[in-house]
């Protein structure tokens, strides 16, 4: 009889097969089990039988000895993919070897080991002619991720294992299942629900479905303290990075459920503590229960306070003997007497190391020992600075570059190999590096032990970055209307720190094309050279309602050379000549029909300003820079003292005077915190180019309001003239007061002064990522100092007899045509035979269809009419403008975004303000 042992029901038929040998005391019957039964075969039941009935009388049954039987043939079936030879090496069956029950038991648990095979059995047990009977596992033909949402399946499919043309098995899944819900839980959705599917394809194959129930994100309903008495509930929530769902919080990630998260708070609670006072502080436990519909977490600290310590004698015990223990005892934060605060430890701790580092030694140990006494609740701390030698450079190396030269970084580096180590020296090394915009973010430069103890090598690991700029934008501005931009810079040109630099930008506001380089370093010498072509195309404008009016227009065209060299580690001194040539002109509006200035229409002011004239400067800027980053600073200040001197030839002649500075400050938490302040006078070389003409001209004049003054329009801040007009020249005339309706026009300044306070707001990492930075901000500034322009015309003051008012009465002048012939009236018919009044050039007469002058009568000379206007001199005050706002820089998909909400809040009559400003498609 051919007898089969099945490895799928090989565990469940083990028990009956162990309790039948038992019973019989016959181990040989267990090998005679056929495939696929849960009895004896019918010759073993009678057997059984008569030794059961033996044992019931009483008689001892004798055990027959299991005799060894030998494979005569061993040969594998089902066996599709995989070859019957490589099924045979996963067994330790061969022809020819001796075989027991053990034996075949072995080789189906290799078999199950393998993996590789859905069923698998043995027959042919009692001849000797062994068959090995597999069904192969099916082949995964495609892993399909279905109903998630939260995650993309490319984030799954990263993590788990299963994957197209991969042998399938139940394991497989079921840990894949583990993997996926593992990551929902990390997202804090821990009623994430996994269910697998197995589609069967032919020749053995399977799609596995994994259907994802995803679940609402697991909230933090209820955090809740117990033991705490000195601080609230609150207060101590506030110190945790975990916040309770609230309706308010509907847009925080703090309120997700993070088992990380719950650590940190442990460990911020501990901080809290630890600088008030209180030395012995413990979170004894903490649980956090997951509500029955596994929606929220309930979590539950339960904390032990304890007393609170004041500081006790604070000493310096150094082993270095440069240094003298009672003066850095006395410049340590933290005061006898004081309440105790572990910040204050670690801060005291980090400025003995710097304190070292400065004096040249790298590698000091400062160890705080504490003295607690529970008696008096003092905490004494001796910073025990242990013995060190003075370290030197021995090599400076520089890893990761591989387009930028290492010339460029080891410029940068302020020490040199051989050189006493200087902690300050590698901080300034490691801002500088940062601050060229050529690597990743936060670059640090790490100390390594050298060849001796007294050696340390500077490792600069750097992780390059994208320093070549494309940009092709379009967009609208509140300044500027439509804008289109192409503009491309390469701040690392060759890699040799070079910026080449190329631009087009065009709007209603101004157009330009400019060409700019830079070499930093000539000649491989602490000198920097560069220079500029430019044609700049401005128009400025004021408005008369929502219609903005083109008044005049500039076009420069010229080039500047610069050079710049250090004269410390902080201070710098660079120098520029530029030439340029202006084309001042007013739009055809403001024209008489000579092509002069029309006084009556333009203004006196404007007039004055047509014209084209060389411009030749020199000028040299002084300037002390200790800022971490010259992008995006955090800490540190800039102050610069720049004049330039117009009159090295030309037509223009001044002296303009700048000063900036900033001070940058990180407030904690991820708060950043400036203070930027500027101010320019600019004094006029010339003579007085007659009354009530100012010297400097109103192209080289200070401007002031937006993008600059946040809260003001464009040039809405300073010195202006408003024209409102009078309704007509009659005693019935009334004055326009609606500002949508009065001619406005900036004059400019020769003095201003603008400060800004501002705090930029931390955001969450999703926030960071998508470049968003907001502020708040106050600013305060003023622009003054013009001399008051003399009135463009004077009206006649008539009195009307009827009433005995006064009212402005009009001007009249002589009318010309295009050509600049005098105009005269006559009189005419229209097509109705209807008498007009019409001009002509015809002195006496009318004109004929040849336009010629038929007739005698003297006609009257055509006058045009000038209705009287006001003009209004404003703004030109030094007193403080005032505007307060919050605003958000956003590097957008589609070019930088600004956009502000600023309110004015003090202001001088003429003031123009704006509440909501942004720009699209230019820097800011």
């Amino acid at each position: 009889m051919v007898t089969a042992i099945n490895g799928n029901d090989f565990a469940r038929k083990g028990a009956l097969l162990l309790a039948g040998t038992i019973l019989s005391g016959v181990p040989a019957l267990a090998q005679t089990v056929p495939a696929g039964s849960a009895t004896p075969a019918p010759g073993r039941q009678a057997a059984a039988k008569a030794v059961a009935a033996k044992a019931a009388v009483g008689v001892t049954p004798v055990a027959a000895p299991v005799s060894a039987r030998t494979i005569k043939t061993l040969r594998v079936e089902g066996s599709q993919r995989i070859e019957p030879e490589t099924v045979l090496s996963y067994t330790k069956l061969r022809v020819g070897i001796p075989y027991t029950p053990e034996t075949l038991d072995q080789a189906l648990k290799d078999l199950q080991a393998s993996d590789l095979f859905a069923d698998y059995s043995i027959a042919g047990v009692e001849d000797g002619n062994i068959v090995l009977r597999v069904r192969e596992n099916p082949i995964i033909n495609r892993v399909i991720i279905e109903g998630n949402k939260a995650l993309k399946s490319d984030k799954i499919t990263k993590e788990i294992k299963l994957a197209p043309r991969q042998i399938f098995t139940r394991t497989a899944v079921r840990q894949d299942i583990g993997r996926i819900i593992e990551l929902y839980r990390r997202q804090g959705r821990f009623a994430a629900v996994v269910d697998p599917k197995m589609v069967n394809l032919d020749q053995n194959r399977v799609d596995v479905v994994f259907e994802v129930s995803e679940g609402p994100k697991s909230k933090v309903r209820q955090i809740n303290i117990l033991g705490n008495e000195v601080f609230s509930d609150d207060q101590i929530r506030g110190q945790m990075a975990t916040k309770q769902s609230r309706l308010f919080r509907l847009l925080s990630s703090a309120t997700s459920y993070d088992q990380d998260r719950l650590s940190y708070d442990q460990q911020k609670l501990r901080q809290f503590y630890l600088t008030q006072g209180y030395a012995d502080f413990r979170v004894t436990s903490a649980v956090a229960e997951l509500t029955p519909d596994k929606k929220d977490f309930i979590i539950t600290y339960v904390v032990e306070e304890g007393k609170r310590y004041k500081f006790g004698d604070v000493t310096v015990d150094s082993q270095i003997r440069d240094f003298d223990n009672t003066k850095l005892a006395a410049t340590l934060p933290l005061k006898k007497g004081d309440w105790y605060n572990a910040k204050l430890v670690e801060d005291s701790v980090d400025n003995l190391s710097q304190t070292a580092g400065l004096f040249g030694y790298a590698f000091t140990e400062v160890n705080p020992e504490f003295q607690k006494d529970a008696e008096t609740l003092t905490m004494g701390i001796n910073f025990n600075i242990a013995e060190a030698k003075r370290t030197y450079v021995e090599r400076i190396d520089i890893n990761g570059n591989t387009q930028t030269q290492d010339k460029v970084v080891r410029r940068e580096i302020r020490l040199a190999e051989g050189d006493a180590f200087n902690s300050f020296q590698v901080k300034r090394s490691q801002d500088r590096i940062n601050s060229l915009g050529y690597f990743a973010d936060k670059m640090e430069i790490k100390q390594l032990p050298g060849s001796a103890p007294d050696r340390v090598i500077l490792e600069t690991n750097l992780e390059e970055k994208s320093t070549g700029e494309l940009q092709l934008s379009a967009g609208y501005s509140s300044l500027e209307r439509f804008i289109v931009q192409a503009n491309i810079t390469q701040r690392n040109f060759r890699g040799k720190g070079q910026e080449l630099r190329a631009g087009v930008n065009y709007s209603s506001y101004s157009k330009s094309v400019e060409l700019g380089f830079t070499e930093p370093y000539l000649f491989d010498k602490n000198i920097a050279l560069g220079g500029d072509l430019f044609r700049r195309d401005y128009n400025s404008f004021n408005y008369v309602g929502n219609d903005r009016q083109t008044n005049y227009s500039q076009v420069s065209t010229g080039f500047q050379l610069r050079a710049g060299v250090p004269l410390t580690e902080f201070w710098s001194l660079s120098g520029r000549y530029g030439l340029s040539y202006d084309e001042v002109s007013l739009d055809s509006q403001y024209l008489n029909a000579d092509g002069s200035c029309n006084l009556l229409v333009a203004g006196r002011y404007l007039c004055e300003a047509i014209g084209n004239r060389w411009t030749s400067s020199v000028g040299y800027s002084v300037s002390r820079d200790t800022l971490n980053s010259r992008l995006r600073p955090t800490a540190g200040s800039r102050f610069s003292f720049s004049q330039d001197f117009a009159g090295l030839g030309g037509d223009v002649k001044y002296l303009r005077t700048r000063l900036e500075g900033s001070k940058y400050a990180n407030l904690g938490s991820g708060f950043i915190g400036s203070i930027i302040a500027e101010g320019g006078y600019i004094h006029s070389l010339e003579k007085s180019r007659g009354p009530g003409i100012d010297a400097v001209r109103i192209t080289d004049r200070f401007y002031l309001g937006e993008p600059q003054f946040r809260g003001f329009d464009i040039r809405g801040v300073g010195p202006r003239v408003l024209r409102a007009a009078y309704s007509n020249g009659t005693p019935t005339q009334v004055l326009a007061t609606d500002r949508n309706t009065i001619q406005d026009d900036a004059l400019g300044g020769r003095a201003y002064y603008l400060a800004r306070a501002e705090i930029e707001i931390p955001l969450g990492s999703g926030a960071r990522e998508l470049g968003l930075r907001p502020s708040i901000y106050a600013q305060v500034g003023s622009l003054f100092g013009i001399k008051q322009p003399l009135p463009t015309q004077v009206f006649p003051d008539l009195i009307d007899p009827t009433t005995g008012k006064s009212y402005k009465g009009s001007i009249f002048t002589p009318a010309v045509n295009g050509s600049n012939q005098p105009l005269y009236t006559y009189t005419t018919t229209d097509s109705t035979g209807a008498p007009i009044t019409a001009n002509t050039i015809c002195q006496n007469g009318s004109p004929d269809a040849t336009g010629s002058c038929i007739g005698t009568n003297a006609n009257p000379r055509a006058l045009n009419e000038q209705t009287p206007f006001q003009e209004s001199f404003l703004g030109n005050s030094a007193k403080p403008r005032l505007s307060v706002g919050i605003g958000v820089n956003w590097n957008s998909p589609f070019g930088p975004l600004r956009i502000d909400l600023a309110k004015a809040l003090l202001t001088q009559k003429g003031d123009d303000p704006k509440l909501i400003t942004f720009n699209v498609g230019t820097q800011f």
